[in-house]
């Protein structure tokens, strides 16, 4: 079993082929340092700024989310690569963590493919 964090902050379903989690996080708050082992997607219910940071806590960029929008990445050999239209191209590392940088909580449903 993985010690680390998991990428959401309760875990909804999980089945063979995806795990499905609900994601909060308030204003100033940041989360554990994770990582993600598989390709995901998620929905921005509530949109924030996310700052995210490497392992080391290193800042490796802002990540604006708006609020219902869709993202989709891939996850490969280490990094993270946004293939959504918003955001595409963007890669950072697949351990990381994230910091709520905006004025609003931050919340999003995320799913995992196994």
């Amino acid at each position: 079993m993985n010690k680390e964090a998991g990428v959401g902050s309760r875990k909804l379903f999980e089945n063979d082929k995806i795990i499905v989690w609900d994601f909060v996080l308030p204003v100033g708050e940041e989360t554990p340092v994770h990582t993600h082992d598989h390709s995901y997607m998620w929905f921005a219910v509530q949109g924030a700024p996310l700052q995210i940071y490497d392992e080391h806590g290193n800042d490796v960029g802002l990540f604006p989310v708006p609020t219902d929008g869709v993202f989709e990445l891939k996850v490969q050999d280490g990094t993270i690569e946004v293939m959504s239209e918003i955001g595409k191209g963007v890669k950072v590392p697949a351990k990381h963590k994230a910091k709520n940088v905006g004025d609003a909580p931050y919340r999003e449903i995320l799913v995992e493919w196994k």
